[in-house]
């Protein structure tokens, strides 16, 4: 049965961006397919490259990385959401993803938490309304020695408090939001 989202278009080589889609953050994620020679085991690279390209992982988009990588959808699916990296909805302009492994949480990590919390009026795993910023948590980042640790908008930060994580993010979102990778 063939699929009917847009992206199975057949390839048409008069597409300037060379993608059936005509959408060119696909041919980062095509080059990360290629690098791993459409290998299965290579599902997570390809899902961080296709979140880093596009911001989200959409469901067109987990329909697209499991027809190339000849995955069930369902098993796609189940890896991009046992992974707190990735996100099935669009994230704010900028973000703030703060660790709560352990080290982290005894650190600090839910006081940095609960003052983002009450300065943005949102909670974790949600973005405000005006859709500049989102909190989120991580299980772990891998960098326990620098608890706690922050990550805001892919700058990682650690040994930092909640007063110091709120003027960070006040800083940020002063500034322009940062580019998705463009192709």
């Amino acid at each position: 049965m063939p699929i009917k989202s847009p992206v199975f278009r057949s390839a048409a080589k008069d597409d300037k961006n060379g993608h059936p889609s005509g959408d060119p953050r696909f041919k980062l994620i095509d080059r990360t397919l290629k690098r791993f020679q459409f290998e299965q085991d290579a599902l997570i690279e390809v899902l961080h490259t296709a979140q880093e390209s596009f911001g989200y992982l959409d469901e067109d988009l987990l329909i697209y990385v499991a027809h190339q990588l000849k995955l069930p959808l369902s098993w796609v699916y189940g890896v991009a959401t046992f992974y707190h990296f990735f996100s099935l909805e669009p994230m704010g302009e900028h973000s703030c993803n703060v660790c709560l492994g352990t080290a982290c949480y005894v650190k600090g990590g839910a006081n940095i938490v609960a003052a983002l919390q009450a300065e943005y009026g949102i909670e974790p795993g949600e973005t405000t309304e005006d859709g500049k910023f989102s909190i989120a948590t991580a299980r772990c980042v891998g960098s326990c020695g620098l608890a706690p640790v922050v990550v805001i908008d892919g700058e990682v930060t650690g040994k930092i408090g909640a007063e110091a994580v709120l003027n960070q993010v006040r800083e940020s979102l002063a500034k322009p939001s940062p580019q998705r990778v463009a192709a």
